[in-house]
């Protein structure tokens, strides 16, 4: 059984002259649990507003996301908070997302408050083991945000999202703000947390160089829609999408190309709230075909895909 089964999920927005913008377009997938999935995306693609639904910051506007045998984009406000317990969140901005007005003890207790877990001596214990978890010392409680790096942040921000014991967490970014020495880092610590807590992760983020080193299966968006999902070390070698292979060759590398013959896709996404006939790729396409300008090709196996691949491309159904 999946830990969670995302079915036709839709977001839209509100855009210029009565336009609606299509932030996520019927968007389906699943996930075992103990697995991870990175979500990859040129910005604006829709990755991020995909999470948030899942999450319901945002409000889907069509969809079904299955979790612990509740239907998370159609549940109560009552259900909604009990779910919170199980599925947390980590945002991209590490000083955002923390009040600074409330010191690191509060921030990371907060979730424990307000499910009404443990008394206060227990809270501060926990408080202080996730700190230890995240490799933040225990004087850490008594300081305020604004007195730690970016690094030091997001691994705060990791510790609250940790403190109810989630089964899933939706990682928004989380390395994005960050140096790059700080990102493996984080990186790392992410990876450990995974083995040693047995996490279920979904890993947004346009940095393929970084969805490869943390992802089971990594799932590519253009314009709101999958097009192309796999086993990762099928899709970092051999991405059947020429988006994804366009992505990948956009990846900067040392000490030669190994992916020289692949062309770097030029130009801008379509418009959202226009967005064209048939696939929405066909018009920076190098491999484009009339059918691509015609019709929409739907996400799917294909002729000749390696197990587990499924990818939304005309090239594997003609």
């Amino acid at each position: 059984m999946s830990l969670i089964d995302v079915r036709h999920l839709t977001k839209t927005f509100p855009g210029p002259n009565g336009t609606r913008v299509q932030a996520v377009s019927d968007v389906s997938f699943s996930m075992e649990e103990g697995e991870v999935l990175g979500v990859v995306g040129e910005s604006g693609c829709g990755k991020s507003t995909l999470g948030h639904s899942i999450v319901r910051l945002i409000e889907p506007d069509a969809g079904e996301v299955a979790f612990g045998g509740l239907d998370l984009a159609k549940a109560r406000k009552a259900e909604l908070k009990h779910s919170r317990r199980d599925i947390q969140i980590i945002f991209q901005d590490p000083f955002g997302s923390l009040n600074p007005r409330h010191k690191v003890g509060h921030v990371i207790a907060e979730p424990l408050i307000v499910h009404r877990i443990g008394t206060r001596p227990e809270r501060l214990a926990r408080v202080k083991e996730l700190l230890d978890l995240v490799g933040l010392p225990a004087e850490a409680v008594d300081r305020y945000p604004h007195e730690f790096s970016g690094g030091q942040r997001q691994r705060i921000a990791i510790a609250r999202a940790l403190a109810l014991n989630p089964k899933l967490i939706v990682a928004d970014e989380s390395v994005s703000a960050l140096d790059v020495s700080i990102q493996s880092q984080i990186l790392n610590l992410i990876a450990e947390l995974r083995e040693k807590l047995g996490l279920s992760i979904i890993f947004i983020s346009h940095d393929l160089s970084v969805i490869r080193h943390v992802s089971d299966r990594i799932a590519v968006m253009y314009l709101g829609r999958l097009v192309e999902i796999g086993p990762a070390a099928q899709i970092m070698t051999d991405p059947r999408h020429p988006y994804t292979q366009a992505l990948l060759a956009a990846v900067p590398k040392i000490g030669g190309d190994r992916h020289a013959a692949r062309p770097i896709v030029t130009g801008e996404p379509p418009d959202p709230a226009n967005p064209p006939q048939g696939c929405a790729f066909h018009g920076r396409c190098p491999k484009v075909m009339e059918i691509c300008r015609r019709t929409r090709p739907e996400l799917g196996a294909g002729n000749g895909a390696p197990a587990g691949s499924e990818t939304a491309c005309h090239l594997y159904t003609t």
